[in-house]
């Protein structure tokens, strides 16, 4: 299992829950598919924020790529009924018959919520999109096979500890299941089989 690596300063004036959440995402351990690395968060969407970036990774090919960001209000926020915020954005290449099956969308959705209940990350007010686009290439790219993408993005507020505090790692869990569900990979061993009935991965791609 690979563990998790960042780094973020040391700020008396952040808050405690929101430091909290940062060591155990840079002390957690995920598929050793998967490789984790952070990034700039992003500004303006809440006050304290961290982003990590993830590609799932087979026989030296990426099969999926994806980001993490974990917001935080302490204050709270309306939208979020909570303080925290989790912010993300999964993708895959498909071959084309796979994003012509018009269940994709909800297959893909179920993928998120599955893993999430698989991992007991509980959470409040999902909400998400799952989009598919195909390239045709021609001219001097005549020679490229078409291709086809997958997008998931998505938001939801994990749900609070007495003291504001969130079990993170758990949910970083669920997101890298996420990823190796859309790159096609079977679920992880360690993988608890709570809330895991009816989600499957998409038949793998690659032999």
């Amino acid at each position: 299992m690979a563990a998790v690596h960042g780094h973020v300063g040391e700020d008396d004036a952040v808050p405690f829950p929101f430091q909290h959440a940062v060591e155990a995402l840079r002390g957690a351990r995920v598929r050793p598919e998967v490789r984790i690395e952070e990034v700039a968060a992003p500004r303006r969407l809440a006050a304290y924020a961290y982003a990590l970036e993830a590609a799932v990774l087979a026989g030296g090919e990426e099969l999926a790529d994806g980001r993490l960001v974990l917001l935080h209000e302490p204050r709270g926020h309306e939208a979020w009924s909570g303080t925290f915020r989790l912010v993300t954005l999964a993708r895959a290449d498909l071959e084309p018959e796979m994003a012509a099956d018009p269940l994709l969308p909800e297959v893909s959705w179920s993928w998120l919520t599955g893993a999430l209940a698989a991992r007991g990350a509980e959470h409040d007010e999902p909400s998400g999109t799952v989009s598919r686009a195909s390239s045709h290439f021609f001219g001097g790219l005549a020679e490229r096979a078409d291709e086809t993408r997958i997008e998931l993005r998505a938001s939801w507020s994990p749900r609070e500890r007495p003291g504001g505090l969130i079990d993170v790692a758990a949910h970083l869990a669920a997101w890298c299941d996420l990823l190796c569900a859309c790159a096609g990979l079977p679920p992880s061993e360690d993988a608890p089989a709570r809330g895991a009935a009816g989600v499957v991965p998409l038949p793998k791609r690659r032999t």
